[in-house]
């Protein structure tokens, strides 16, 4: 591994819920020395990829990467153009809607939003990388991966996070059977104990997968009228934002989405 690729696997460690790390907390989470924690984490505030706290030290993101993703959005608009679809997704189901995205070989959460529909609702904010093996949008994606891909991350641990988790590859082998098969993944209690969601993949102008889109919701609430409604208005969303990117759905799945309807009986284009 290259220094730039050290330096910028230190920013890994960097999550909503700890936004700032100090050089003793790097060197231990890196398991890096603190001198090489110190050299890389330099390189990245001299080029303000991170910054340091004047007052306690520590290190967290900095704004480059607020140009960085300006640019990105700019040319590729994949977040600002899907949130609009991600909030209504949220309001016509009254469950919390998210959407992943593949970076770096890991399911990354790229927006989340909430419906004011009920107080108890699934949160995302611990939720930055979403486990393959263990969620909804993992099965939804590697389902529609290619094989190489695939089996290097099921030759990875599978930590199990509940009970219901399928920690084995072939156990995760027989979810993305299932999910070919229905078209969209479903999970209950996989990642999170009483938790129930939905999953589809998301593709880009070359019909490659590129993440999920997803609806989690309190498991108390999956009655069969939800388990209906839900992934036609998922599928529907789903559509929407890919045409928005330009996206390619595959042929295959088309098929499968095909002829589905959301709540007002407006049929799912593709």
């Amino acid at each position: 591994m290259g220094t730039t690729s050290k330096a910028l696997a230190l920013l890994e460690f960097f999550t909503r819920q700890r936004p700032s790390i100090g050089l003793s907390d790097l060197a231990r989470l890196s398991g890096a020395n603190k001198a090489t924690c110190f050299r890389l984490m330099s390189e990245l505030v001299e080029h303000g990829i991170a910054e340091q706290l004047p007052t306690t030290k520590e290190y967290r993101i900095g704004p480059a990467v607020l140009r960085l993703a300006a640019l990105r959005e700019a040319s590729v608009p994949t977040r600002e153009a899907a949130l609009p679809v991600l909030q209504a997704l949220a309001v016509a189901t009254g469950e919390t809607a998210h959407m992943s995205h593949l970076v770096a070989g890991q399911l990354v959460t790229l927006a989340f939003a909430y419906s004011s529909s009920h107080g108890m609702r699934v949160m995302m904010e611990d939720a930055d990388v979403l486990p393959f093996h263990a969620t909804s949008s993992g099965f939804a994606t590697l389902a529609w991966m290619g094989e190489a891909e695939v089996a290097r991350i099921l030759a990875a641990p599978l930590p199990a996070r509940t009970t219901a988790t399928p920690a084995t590859p072939e156990a995760v082998r027989d979810r993305l059977a299932a999910t070919r098969r229905d078209g969209l993944a479903q999970t209950a209690a996989t990642f999170e104990a009483d938790v129930n969601s939905f999953a589809v993949p998301l593709f880009d102008a070359q019909g490659i997968v590129q993440g999920a889109m997803a609806v989690a919701a309190p498991a108390l609430r999956m009655t069969d009228v939800a388990r209906d409604q839900i992934p036609r208005q998922l599928i529907a969303a789903a559509v929407q934002v890919m045409a928005l990117w330009g996206g390619q759905i595959p042929p295959d799945l088309a098929a499968l989405w095909r002829g589905r309807t959301d709540p007002t009986g407006q049929k799912v284009q593709e």
